[in-house]
């Protein structure tokens, strides 16, 4: 076979995954059953300059009776005081991190231990709830359910990575982590929007389970199917929006973290690397095969329109060979940081011992 046609071929694959993923990608609203009670909760480590909106988002929810909680991971700004501030919200201090755990998992533990809603939401503190998402998420009546926030894209370096999350649930993972398979394989979440119900979350071992991760919200929805429930992703764009990172370092650090429990692996990231360049990048070395240009149009239509459901700023389009190109430079710094023996780490900890998830 020809090379443009090689292209080709794999540029029809996640056309066509991302088109059916788009159509069958749900919305969550309605009303919650009479007694759902959604505990907010928030892990927070030097938040200050979030944490404020966060909670001002949380404590306009309506459609349910919600609890706020927040709890302070070792902070060392102003993020515990800002807190104070809020009465109706309940602030916990973390304890030491114990051994063999990492911070974020660590804290949601501890959240879950202290909440008393029916319905455990977690947050990042970079996250703006509307009002209607923790009644939505709960009436949807699935042991999981979870969703990307709208991105709110600033700079370019964020619209060089951030865009990624959504191109690769939508247009590489079948089903793109919906409900209708329990495969654990086939799982996904976002750790930005996550709601459990609480019987459900202790039937699975809760963040416990999965203290050793820094992936956290696929470890749990992998550990929720295992368990044999369901897990579900909707359309998190209606629910929130975020803003990840300011910049394109930050960005690289946060997505490295993650990368080690993700596509970085000895045998799967060549695989990848053939699926993503072979689509996305190849195609622009074989111009002007006509059959490379049906590729290159193939991912910018796929990215156009993932970008319009979840509301991704239009001029990220056009960077999408950029995009792919830095996700594949950040899986192989990645695998070559693990194999030296670099620790994972995240908001001044190292994690020598994390696991994958």
């Amino acid at each position: 076979m020809e090379p443009a046609h090689v292209a080709l071929a794999l540029a029809l694959l996640p056309a066509i995954l991302g088109l059916i993923n788009l159509i069958r990608l749900p919305v969550a609203r309605g009303t919650p059953p009479a007694g759902t009670r959604v505990s907010v909760l928030i892990p927070a480590r030097n938040e200050a300059d979030n944490i404020g909106a966060c909670l001002e988002a949380a404590l306009a929810s309506t459609g349910c009776a919600i609890e706020v909680l927040v709890i302070d991971d070792g902070s060392t700004d102003a993020t515990a005081a800002i807190v104070a501030g809020y009465p109706a919200v309940r602030l916990l201090q973390a304890p030491p991190l114990p051994p063999g755990w990492t911070g974020k998992v660590h804290a949601c533990a501890r959240l879950a231990e202290a909440a008393t809603g029916t319905h455990l939401l977690f947050i990042d503190a970079d996250v703006r709830l509307a009002p209607h998402a923790a009644a939505a998420m709960a009436a949807r009546g699935t042991p999981m359910v979870s969703g990307v926030p709208r991105q709110r894209i600033g700079s370019l370096g964020e619209a060089l990575t951030v865009p990624f999350i959504n191109f690769l649930l939508l247009c590489y993972l079948p089903f793109g982590g919906r409900a209708v398979t329990r495969h654990p394989g086939l799982a996904a979440a976002c750790g930005q929007l996550l709601m459990v119900e609480r019987g459900a979350y202790e039937r699975a071992g809760g963040h416990a389970a999965i203290r050793a991760v820094l992936h956290d919200a696929i470890a749990l929805a992998r550990r929720f199917r295992r368990a044999g429930a369901d897990t579900e992703v909707v359309d998190g764009a209606p629910l929130a929006d975020c803003r990840m990172y300011a910049s394109f370092p930050e960005a690289w650090a946060g997505f490295l973290k993650n990368a080690r429990e993700g596509m970085a692996t000895p045998l799967g990231l060549p695989v990848w690397t053939v699926l993503l360049a072979g689509a996305h990048l190849w195609p622009w070395a074989l111009l002007p095969a006509p059959e490379a240009v049906a590729a290159i149009l193939l991912g910018l239509a796929a990215r156009t329109a993932i970008a319009w459901r979840v509301r991704e700023p239009w001029w990220t389009v056009p960077l999408h060979p950029l995009t792919v190109l830095v996700a594949l430079a950040l899986q192989w710094t990645a695998l070559a940081r693990g194999v030296l023996g670099y620790p994972a780490g995240w908001k001044g900890r190292a994690y020598p011992g994390t696991k994958r998830a």
